[in-house]
């Protein structure tokens, strides 16, 4: 399973970003219109720092970019980024389906006929 050929490091980053819902949240948001810092800050209850660590964790990711405009940062999305991650969760959706056909496969496999003896003799030292 190769996805532009993304490092581990790479996916682990990816999937590290997108596990918080702040940062799914930011990222929705600068995907959809570039914002500042400041004003992604003024949209969460905590602290302008804690928002930059955010944004932080999501450009590790490559999943946003920030440009200075000013005394502004300005975040933007990255949508070619998102679109890795969309392929690459679309791999490991793939590689569940296909075991689960390959499970199907084996529930519908009819079971081999089971080992009977024809012999009803007792077996010599029986007390049958």
């Amino acid at each position: 399973m190769v996805v532009d050929a993304l490092t581990e490091a790479e996916v682990n980053a990816i999937f590290h970003a997108l596990a918080d819902a702040t940062r799914r949240d930011i990222l929705g948001r600068v995907l959809t219109d570039e914002q500042s810092v400041s004003a992604l800050a003024r949209r969460y209850e905590m602290s302008f720092a804690a928002v930059q660590k955010h944004v932080a964790v999501l450009e590790r990711a490559l999943l946003v970019s920030k440009r200075r405009q000013g005394r502004e940062q300005l975040v933007q999305g990255e949508a070619a980024a998102v679109g890795r991650a969309r392929r690459l969760l679309a791999d490991y959706e793939e590689l569940w389906r296909s075991r689960a056909r390959r499970i199907d496969d084996l529930l519908a496999e009819p079971e081999p006929a089971s080992r009977t003896t024809t012999s009803t003799t007792p077996i010599e030292g029986d007390a049958g």
